[in-house]
Protein backbone atom coordinates (compact mmCIF):
# COMPACT_ATOMS: atom_id res chain seq x y z
CA UNK A 1 0.00 0.00 0.00
CA UNK A 2 0.75 3.50 -0.85
CA UNK A 3 1.31 6.08 2.13
CA UNK A 4 -1.71 8.36 1.90
CA UNK A 5 0.16 11.79 1.65
CA UNK A 6 -0.62 14.73 3.80
CA UNK A 7 -1.73 18.05 1.53
CA UNK A 8 -2.56 21.48 2.67
CA UNK A 9 -4.01 24.09 1.09
CA UNK A 10 -3.64 28.12 1.86
CA UNK A 11 -5.64 30.53 -0.02
CA UNK A 12 -9.03 28.51 0.21
CA UNK A 13 -11.66 31.79 0.06
CA UNK A 14 -10.89 32.05 -3.78
CA UNK A 15 -13.06 30.57 -6.25
CA UNK A 16 -9.88 28.47 -7.60
CA UNK A 17 -9.41 27.69 -4.01
CA UNK A 18 -12.98 26.49 -3.48
CA UNK A 19 -12.39 23.75 -6.70
CA UNK A 20 -8.99 22.88 -4.86
CA UNK A 21 -10.51 21.81 -1.96
CA UNK A 22 -13.67 20.12 -3.92
CA UNK A 23 -10.94 17.74 -5.92
CA UNK A 24 -8.86 17.48 -2.98
CA UNK A 25 -11.58 16.08 -0.78
CA UNK A 26 -12.68 13.86 -3.75
CA UNK A 27 -9.62 12.66 -4.15
CA UNK A 28 -9.34 8.22 -3.92
CA UNK A 29 -5.80 8.55 -3.24
CA UNK A 30 -6.40 11.05 0.06
CA UNK A 31 -9.85 9.18 1.24
CA UNK A 32 -9.92 9.67 4.91
CA UNK A 33 -6.82 12.33 4.83
CA UNK A 34 -8.52 15.83 3.96
CA UNK A 35 -6.22 18.80 3.34
CA UNK A 36 -5.07 21.19 5.90
CA UNK A 37 -7.04 24.32 5.52
CA UNK A 38 -4.78 27.19 6.43
CA UNK A 39 -5.69 30.95 6.22
CA UNK A 40 -6.36 34.12 7.83
CA UNK A 41 -8.49 33.86 10.75
CA UNK A 42 -9.60 37.12 12.86
CA UNK A 43 -11.40 37.88 16.14
CA UNK A 44 -14.14 35.68 16.78
CA UNK A 45 -13.03 33.02 14.76
CA UNK A 46 -9.72 32.59 16.91
CA UNK A 47 -11.73 31.67 19.54
CA UNK A 48 -13.22 28.51 17.72
CA UNK A 49 -10.03 27.04 16.56
CA UNK A 50 -11.14 29.02 12.85
CA UNK A 51 -13.75 29.32 10.25
CA UNK A 52 -15.82 25.94 9.43
CA UNK A 53 -14.88 25.39 5.48
CA UNK A 54 -18.91 24.92 4.67
CA UNK A 55 -18.59 28.49 6.06
CA UNK A 56 -17.19 29.78 3.64
CA UNK A 57 -17.82 27.62 1.00
CA UNK A 58 -21.79 26.06 1.60
CA UNK A 59 -21.31 24.03 -1.54
CA UNK A 60 -18.91 21.81 -0.11
CA UNK A 61 -21.78 20.27 2.78
CA UNK A 62 -21.06 16.71 3.50
CA UNK A 63 -18.65 16.36 1.29
CA UNK A 64 -16.45 13.41 2.83
CA UNK A 65 -16.54 14.77 6.11
CA UNK A 66 -15.88 18.38 5.17
CA UNK A 67 -18.66 19.76 8.24
CA UNK A 68 -16.09 18.99 10.47
CA UNK A 69 -13.08 20.91 8.92
CA UNK A 70 -11.89 24.25 9.47
CA UNK A 71 -9.78 26.68 7.86
CA UNK A 72 -7.14 27.07 10.34
CA UNK A 73 -5.10 30.13 11.48
CA UNK A 74 -1.89 30.06 9.37
CA UNK A 75 1.13 29.23 10.85
CA UNK A 76 4.17 27.03 10.26
CA UNK A 77 3.95 25.52 13.03
CA UNK A 78 0.53 24.49 11.82
CA UNK A 79 1.81 22.79 8.61
CA UNK A 80 4.70 21.16 10.47
CA UNK A 81 2.69 19.36 12.99
CA UNK A 82 0.50 17.78 10.71
CA UNK A 83 2.91 16.05 8.43
CA UNK A 84 2.05 18.26 5.38
CA UNK A 85 4.14 16.82 2.33
CA UNK A 86 2.87 18.78 -0.26
CA UNK A 87 1.36 22.37 -0.11
CA UNK A 88 -0.93 24.17 -2.64
CA UNK A 89 -0.64 28.11 -2.49
CA UNK A 90 -3.74 29.72 -3.88
CA UNK A 91 -2.02 33.14 -2.60
CA UNK A 92 -1.14 36.11 -4.42
CA UNK A 93 1.83 36.25 -6.45
CA UNK A 94 4.14 38.19 -3.62
CA UNK A 95 2.67 35.85 -1.07
CA UNK A 96 3.67 33.07 -2.78
CA UNK A 97 7.37 34.30 -3.11
CA UNK A 98 7.90 34.84 0.27
CA UNK A 99 6.58 31.60 1.21
CA UNK A 100 8.20 29.26 -1.21
CA UNK A 101 11.06 29.11 0.71
CA UNK A 102 10.32 28.86 3.82
CA UNK A 103 8.48 25.37 3.01
CA UNK A 104 10.68 24.04 0.90
CA UNK A 105 13.01 24.41 3.96
CA UNK A 106 10.43 22.71 5.88
CA UNK A 107 10.70 19.53 3.78
CA UNK A 108 7.47 20.52 1.98
CA UNK A 109 6.72 20.03 -1.67
CA UNK A 110 5.02 22.83 -3.30
CA UNK A 111 2.14 23.78 -6.03
CA UNK A 112 1.91 27.27 -6.82
CA UNK A 113 -1.32 28.62 -8.27
CA UNK A 114 0.37 31.89 -8.28
CA UNK A 115 2.83 33.51 -11.37
CA UNK A 116 5.34 34.15 -8.32
CA UNK A 117 7.94 31.00 -9.84
CA UNK A 118 6.87 30.49 -13.48
CA UNK A 119 9.02 33.45 -15.31
CA UNK A 120 12.60 32.05 -16.48
CA UNK A 121 13.40 35.25 -18.16
CA UNK A 122 13.60 38.37 -15.82
CA UNK A 123 12.66 40.24 -18.37
CA UNK A 124 9.47 38.53 -18.74
CA UNK A 125 9.25 38.72 -14.62
CA UNK A 126 9.47 42.37 -14.45
CA UNK A 127 5.92 43.13 -15.06
CA UNK A 128 5.37 41.57 -11.35
CA UNK A 129 8.14 43.72 -9.59
CA UNK A 130 8.88 41.47 -7.06
CA UNK A 131 10.48 42.46 -4.36
CA UNK A 132 13.17 40.01 -4.18
CA UNK A 133 14.26 39.68 -7.61
CA UNK A 134 18.07 39.51 -8.41
CA UNK A 135 19.05 38.01 -4.99
CA UNK A 136 20.45 34.78 -4.66
CA UNK A 137 18.06 32.85 -2.80
CA UNK A 138 15.42 34.05 -5.59
CA UNK A 139 17.66 32.55 -7.86
CA UNK A 140 17.95 29.07 -6.57
CA UNK A 141 14.87 28.37 -6.34
CA UNK A 142 13.59 29.81 -9.73
CA UNK A 143 16.23 26.89 -11.07
CA UNK A 144 14.13 24.37 -8.90
CA UNK A 145 10.99 25.55 -10.44
CA UNK A 146 9.19 23.35 -12.79
CA UNK A 147 6.62 25.16 -15.32
CA UNK A 148 3.50 22.77 -14.28
CA UNK A 149 2.20 21.97 -17.49
CA UNK A 150 2.46 17.90 -17.46
CA UNK A 151 1.50 17.61 -21.49
CA UNK A 152 5.17 19.37 -21.90
CA UNK A 153 7.03 18.56 -18.81
CA UNK A 154 6.17 15.81 -17.10
CA UNK A 155 9.08 13.89 -16.31
CA UNK A 156 10.24 16.93 -14.53
CA UNK A 157 7.23 17.19 -12.61
CA UNK A 158 7.66 13.86 -11.59
CA UNK A 159 11.09 14.71 -9.82
CA UNK A 160 9.96 18.64 -8.44
CA UNK A 161 9.37 20.22 -5.38
CA UNK A 162 7.86 23.41 -6.70
CA UNK A 163 5.99 23.13 -9.28
CA UNK A 164 4.72 26.61 -10.87
CA UNK A 165 1.41 26.18 -12.21
CA UNK A 166 0.55 27.85 -15.36
CA UNK A 167 -1.70 30.93 -16.17
CA UNK A 168 -5.05 29.51 -17.32
CA UNK A 169 -4.74 31.84 -20.65
CA UNK A 170 -1.30 30.53 -21.40
CA UNK A 171 -2.49 27.38 -20.77
CA UNK A 172 -5.35 27.44 -23.46
CA UNK A 173 -2.96 28.80 -25.96
CA UNK A 174 0.13 27.41 -25.00
CA UNK A 175 -1.87 23.41 -25.16
CA UNK A 176 -2.53 24.89 -29.16
CA UNK A 177 0.00 26.15 -30.73
CA UNK A 178 3.67 24.48 -29.12
CA UNK A 179 3.06 21.37 -30.69
CA UNK A 180 2.89 23.36 -34.39
CA UNK A 181 5.65 25.44 -33.69
CA UNK A 182 7.46 22.70 -32.13
CA UNK A 183 7.05 20.89 -35.18
CA UNK A 184 9.10 23.59 -37.74
CA UNK A 185 5.94 23.69 -39.48
CA UNK A 186 5.01 27.35 -38.06
CA UNK A 187 6.10 30.55 -40.68
CA UNK A 188 6.85 32.97 -37.73
CA UNK A 189 7.74 35.67 -39.67
CA UNK A 190 3.77 35.78 -40.76
CA UNK A 191 3.39 36.28 -37.13
CA UNK A 192 0.41 34.19 -34.63
CA UNK A 193 -2.21 36.21 -33.01
CA UNK A 194 -3.63 34.43 -29.97
CA UNK A 195 -7.21 36.10 -29.60
CA UNK A 196 -8.53 34.51 -26.10
CA UNK A 197 -11.62 35.34 -24.22
CA UNK A 198 -12.70 34.50 -20.52
CA UNK A 199 -15.37 34.23 -18.18
CA UNK A 200 -15.74 37.08 -15.46
CA UNK A 201 -13.93 34.06 -12.73
CA UNK A 202 -10.68 34.40 -14.14
CA UNK A 203 -10.09 37.90 -12.49
CA UNK A 204 -10.50 36.31 -9.09
CA UNK A 205 -13.18 36.94 -6.65
CA UNK A 206 -12.57 40.33 -4.94
CA UNK A 207 -14.94 42.66 -7.17
CA UNK A 208 -13.78 45.73 -9.11
CA UNK A 209 -15.35 47.97 -10.97
CA UNK A 210 -14.85 46.52 -14.17
CA UNK A 211 -16.27 42.55 -13.33
CA UNK A 212 -19.21 43.49 -11.39
CA UNK A 213 -22.57 42.12 -13.09
CA UNK A 214 -23.28 46.02 -14.21
CA UNK A 215 -20.30 46.46 -16.41
CA UNK A 216 -19.63 42.97 -17.57
CA UNK A 217 -23.05 41.23 -18.42
CA UNK A 218 -24.02 41.99 -22.02
CA UNK A 219 -21.00 42.95 -22.94
CA UNK A 220 -17.20 42.01 -24.50
CA UNK A 221 -14.38 44.35 -23.93
CA UNK A 222 -10.57 43.58 -24.82
CA UNK A 223 -7.98 44.36 -22.64
CA UNK A 224 -4.61 44.59 -21.44
CA UNK A 225 -3.32 44.72 -25.25
CA UNK A 226 0.18 43.64 -25.37
CA UNK A 227 0.78 43.71 -21.53
CA UNK A 228 -1.08 40.88 -20.35
CA UNK A 229 1.22 39.12 -17.82
CA UNK A 230 0.73 35.78 -19.16
CA UNK A 231 2.33 36.96 -22.48
CA UNK A 232 5.98 36.00 -21.02
CA UNK A 233 4.52 32.44 -20.56
CA UNK A 234 3.50 31.86 -24.21
CA UNK A 235 6.87 33.27 -25.62
CA UNK A 236 8.70 30.83 -23.26
CA UNK A 237 6.80 28.26 -23.77
CA UNK A 238 5.43 28.35 -27.35
CA UNK A 239 9.48 28.62 -28.33
CA UNK A 240 8.56 32.50 -29.99
CA UNK A 241 9.96 35.89 -29.85
CA UNK A 242 7.45 39.07 -28.56
CA UNK A 243 7.80 39.78 -32.24
CA UNK A 244 6.41 36.73 -33.71
CA UNK A 245 3.10 36.67 -31.16
CA UNK A 246 0.05 38.99 -30.35
CA UNK A 247 -1.83 37.76 -27.51
CA UNK A 248 -5.17 39.84 -26.64
CA UNK A 249 -7.47 38.59 -23.52
CA UNK A 250 -11.03 39.38 -23.68
CA UNK A 251 -13.92 39.56 -20.91
CA UNK A 252 -16.72 37.29 -21.60
CA UNK A 253 -19.98 37.97 -19.14
CA UNK A 254 -20.23 34.61 -18.34
CA UNK A 255 -18.98 33.06 -15.12
CA UNK A 256 -16.13 30.00 -16.26
CA UNK A 257 -14.31 29.30 -19.45
CA UNK A 258 -11.86 30.05 -21.94
CA UNK A 259 -11.92 29.99 -26.01
CA UNK A 260 -8.69 31.06 -27.99
CA UNK A 261 -9.16 31.37 -31.43
CA UNK A 262 -5.29 31.33 -32.57
CA UNK A 263 -4.38 31.98 -36.31
CA UNK A 264 -1.11 30.61 -37.79
CA UNK A 265 0.52 30.48 -41.22
CA UNK A 266 2.58 27.49 -42.33
CA UNK A 267 5.79 27.84 -44.15
CA UNK A 268 4.58 24.75 -46.56
CA UNK A 269 0.69 23.71 -47.54
CA UNK A 270 -0.39 21.18 -44.87
CA UNK A 271 -3.47 18.99 -44.79
CA UNK A 272 -6.18 18.17 -42.09
CA UNK A 273 -4.44 14.62 -41.80
CA UNK A 274 -0.84 16.26 -41.19
CA UNK A 275 -1.71 18.80 -38.67
CA UNK A 276 -3.72 16.09 -36.80
CA UNK A 277 -0.94 13.43 -36.70
CA UNK A 278 1.18 16.36 -35.20
CA UNK A 279 -1.15 16.75 -32.46
CA UNK A 280 -1.57 13.23 -32.08
CA UNK A 281 2.21 12.77 -31.25
CA UNK A 282 2.67 15.68 -29.36
CA UNK A 283 -0.59 14.40 -27.17
CA UNK A 284 0.07 10.75 -26.84
CA UNK A 285 -0.24 9.94 -23.77
CA UNK A 286 -2.38 12.63 -22.25
CA UNK A 287 -5.33 11.79 -21.01
CA UNK A 288 -6.41 15.65 -19.88
CA UNK A 289 -6.26 16.66 -23.80
CA UNK A 290 -8.72 15.79 -26.47
CA UNK A 291 -8.53 16.84 -30.41
CA UNK A 292 -11.34 17.54 -32.45
CA UNK A 293 -10.80 16.21 -35.79
CA UNK A 294 -14.57 16.66 -37.42
CA UNK A 295 -15.09 20.12 -35.47
CA UNK A 296 -14.22 23.14 -33.03
CA UNK A 297 -14.57 22.68 -29.14
CA UNK A 298 -16.95 25.12 -27.26
CA UNK A 299 -16.56 27.01 -23.89
CA UNK A 300 -19.58 24.59 -22.74
CA UNK A 301 -17.79 20.94 -23.87
CA UNK A 302 -14.90 21.91 -21.24
CA UNK A 303 -16.48 23.94 -18.62
CA UNK A 304 -16.41 22.17 -15.46
CA UNK A 305 -14.00 19.54 -16.52
CA UNK A 306 -10.11 19.26 -16.58
CA UNK A 307 -9.82 18.48 -20.16
CA UNK A 308 -7.98 20.92 -22.81
CA UNK A 309 -10.08 20.62 -26.26
CA UNK A 310 -8.53 21.87 -29.25
CA UNK A 311 -9.69 22.07 -32.92
CA UNK A 312 -8.51 23.39 -35.99
CA UNK A 313 -9.60 24.15 -39.09
CA UNK A 314 -7.53 25.18 -42.79
CA UNK A 315 -7.96 27.38 -45.26
CA UNK A 316 -7.94 25.89 -48.92
CA UNK A 317 -4.51 26.60 -49.26
CA UNK A 318 -3.52 24.49 -46.60
CA UNK A 319 -1.49 27.77 -45.56
CA UNK A 320 -3.17 29.14 -43.13
CA UNK A 321 -4.78 27.10 -39.96
CA UNK A 322 -7.14 28.86 -37.31
CA UNK A 323 -6.54 26.32 -34.11
CA UNK A 324 -9.62 26.54 -31.61
CA UNK A 325 -8.79 25.53 -27.94
CA UNK A 326 -11.03 25.75 -24.79
CA UNK A 327 -10.90 25.28 -21.04
CA UNK A 328 -12.18 25.85 -17.89
CA UNK A 329 -10.18 28.47 -16.58
CA UNK A 330 -10.68 27.28 -12.79
CA UNK A 331 -9.84 23.62 -13.42
CA UNK A 332 -7.43 22.82 -16.51
CA UNK A 333 -6.84 26.42 -16.00
CA UNK A 334 -5.73 26.66 -12.79
CA UNK A 335 -6.87 23.88 -9.65
CA UNK A 336 -7.63 20.86 -11.78
CA UNK A 337 -4.01 21.31 -13.25
CA UNK A 338 -2.75 21.60 -9.94
CA UNK A 339 -3.91 18.24 -8.42
CA UNK A 340 -2.83 16.82 -11.95
CA UNK A 341 0.53 17.83 -11.30
CA UNK A 342 0.09 16.35 -7.33
CA UNK A 343 -0.99 12.84 -9.67
CA UNK A 344 2.39 12.96 -11.35
CA UNK A 345 4.42 14.13 -8.58
CA UNK A 346 3.29 11.55 -6.64
CA UNK A 347 3.28 8.56 -9.54
CA UNK A 348 -0.51 9.00 -9.75
CA UNK A 349 -3.03 8.09 -12.85
CA UNK A 350 -2.50 11.47 -14.09
CA UNK A 351 -6.69 11.91 -14.43
CA UNK A 352 -7.35 10.19 -11.15
CA UNK A 353 -9.94 12.54 -9.29
CA UNK A 354 -10.49 14.49 -12.55
CA UNK A 355 -13.05 12.94 -14.58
Amino acid sequence: MTKTIQTAVVGVTGYAGAELARLLLNHPRLEGKPPVFAGRVEGKDLERGGIPLTEIHPHLEDNDGANQLKMEPFSWDLLSARGVDVLFLATPHEQSRAWVPEALDRGMSVIDLSAAWRLTDPAHRAIYAFSDEGTAQAAAIQAQAVYGMPEIYRKQIAGARLVANPGCYATTVILALRPLVAAGIVDLERGIVADAKSGVSGAGKAPTAKTHFMYAADSLSAYAAFTHRHTGELIEQIGVSSEEIVFTPHLLPIPRGILATNYVHFKEPQTRESVAAVYREFFAGSPMVRLYEKSLPQIQYSVRTNYADIGFQLDRSGKRAIVVSCLDNLLKGASGQAVQNLNVIEGWPESEGLQ
